[in-house]
């Protein structure tokens, strides 16, 4: 790949440094007996720490203990795009259906909320995760993807809380200088974060708090009240963790608890980031309001220029292993050579003078990674706690189809009221207790997923040639794959 480093979890993490054996969390330690809780959370991600960090604030007393197979942000939640904006996962019409106009305004609000909250916390405790409220600019390159912006913009103008804003070519190509922009929306409710360093920090901050954080610990199978564990890898030393409530945060690697592997479906996603860029090349492309960036195609990329003046930009590669597997992914975030170099094609698209900066007139990336997001059947995040005849619970978050950065603030907020059994605003809002057929078995899963997707990238290169409408196929792989 041309000298592009490989893997190493992500280039967040190499940033600051993968934290070596002796420095993780110690596994959950060999016992006869099972280990008693109050609060057993299964994932080290995003969910699992917010979920933890408002529990242990709400009630000190409560025994929390998160178990994590690898390290606290191993996952997607050290590996993103580091998008922390206010979209609502799955969009809004299927909720607009079955809740109403109202329901929908205040799911709006509550995201727009927590954009401001994660900001809020990371202030309060001291976490450096290079925040920047710049908004988010999604741009639009030719007459069909003009067409699918302007519904965008009507369906965000459409309810409360979006403050969406229609950029016409001039305007948008003067705030960042992508070549060929049509137009632009821009929306002030988005932050560009780093993701390992708000991992990290939220890490800190709930062992800190008195949370019993356990990294290098498997959980095999999870139920209301138990969780089986495994130390040591695959086949490794069994273990149990008995709570009254049980927290099931695996995001993208749901599919490996047993019971669980047709839930969601665990989704690649891919990114690359350039050597840091010279000055001229920043002045000739803007973006000086350090907005996150976004497109209207259809296999949509996402970028953010970074703290330290990088382009990072993701979007999809090859988009689902056989049988969910993620056995790749979550060991080093490996990518294909054809996925870089289809990122690096759409970055030098949107900014041809990269190709000015080396010899072999290709853009100058430094890095490569890829990780699992999760997807269920209909594309709607969901969070829900459901209580056993014994009195224990099994309560779950997840789904969130790419926008976790900010969903998994709020699922935590929720799982905490979910958890104490409060009645909230928050346990009131549409995605709680959300439920969704699983998805087809296997070759149907596999065979649908890579149909959408070769779907969605011939409509995009008709585009790409001329095509001024949005093609019928793209229409009916969005039906197909059930999020419209």
């Amino acid at each position: 790949m041309g000298g592009v480093r490989d893997g190493g979890t992500s280039f967040w993490w190499q940033q600051l440094g993968l934290p070596a054996a002796g420095q993780r969390r110690a596994p959950l330690p060999p016992s006869s007996s099972p280990l008693e809780c109050d609060v057993a959370v299964v994932g080290g991600g995003y969910t699992g720490l917010w979920t933890a960090y408002y529990l242990k604030r709400a009630d000190p007393s409560l025994r929390v203990v998160v178990l994590e197979r690898e390290f606290a942000g191993c996952g997607a939640s050290g590996r993103n795009g580091g998008w922390l904006t206010n979209e609502i996962t799955g969009g809004v019409e299927g909720y607009r259906r079955s809740h109403g106009a109202a329901a929908v305004d205040a799911f709006q609000l509550a995201v727009d909320e927590t954009v401001q909250e994660v900001v809020r916390v990371a202030a309060a405790e001291g976490i450096d995760a290079d925040v920047h409220l710049g908004g988010e600019h999604t741009v639009a390159r030719g007459p069909a993807q003009l067409a699918r912006l302007r519904a965008l913009h009507a369906s965000m103008a459409s309810r409360a809380g979006t403050d969406v804003r229609w950029l016409d070519a001039e305007e948008a190509t003067a705030r960042i200088g992508v070549a060929g922009t049509s137009a632009a929306l821009w929306h002030p409710h988005c932050a560009r974060i780093h993701p390992a360093k708000l991992a990290r920090g939220l890490a800190d901050a709930v062992v800190g708090l008195g949370v019993e954080l356990h990294e290098g610990t498997r959980a095999t199978s999870v139920a209301p009240g138990r969780v089986v564990t495994e130390v040591g890898g695959l086949g490794g030393e069994r273990g149990e963790v008995r709570a009254r409530v049980v927290v099931r945060a695996t995001e993208g690697y749901t599919a490996d608890l047993a019971g669980h592997h047709r839930d969601w479906l665990p989704m690649n996603s891919s990114m690359v980031v350039t050597a840091p860029l010279p000055a001229a090349v920043w002045e000739a492309i803007g973006w000086d309001g350090r907005a996150t960036l976004g497109d209207a195609a259809h296999v949509y990329a996402y970028a953010q220029r970074t703290a330290d003046d990088r382009i990072a930009i993701g979007g999809r590669g090859v988009p689902y292993s056989y049988g969910s597997r993620t056995a790749r992914t979550t060991a080093d975030g490996e990518t294909p050579a054809r996925t870089v170099e289809g990122l690096r094609t759409v970055l030098e698209r949107f900014f041809p003078v990269l190709r000015e900066l080396t010899p072999d007139g290709r853009a100058p990336l430094e890095h490569a990674w890829s990780g699992v997001l999760a997807v269920p059947r209909d594309w709607h995040a969901s969070v829900g706690l459901e209580r056993a005849d014994d009195g224990t619970a099994l309560a779950w978050a997840g789904g969130y189809v790419g926008t976790g950065v900010t969903a998994t603030n709020l699922a935590g907020r929720t799982l905490r009221d979910l958890v104490l059994g409060q009645r909230t605003t928050l346990t009131e809002l549409p995605w709680v207790g959300h439920r969704v057929r699983r998805w087809e078995p296997e070759p149907l899963r596999w065979l649908a997923v890579h149909g959408l997707y070769a779907a969605y990238r011939a409509a995009d290169a008709a585009e790409a040639r001329g095509r001024t409408r949005t093609s019928p196929l793209a229409g009916l792989a969005g039906r197909v794959a059930g999020h419209h």
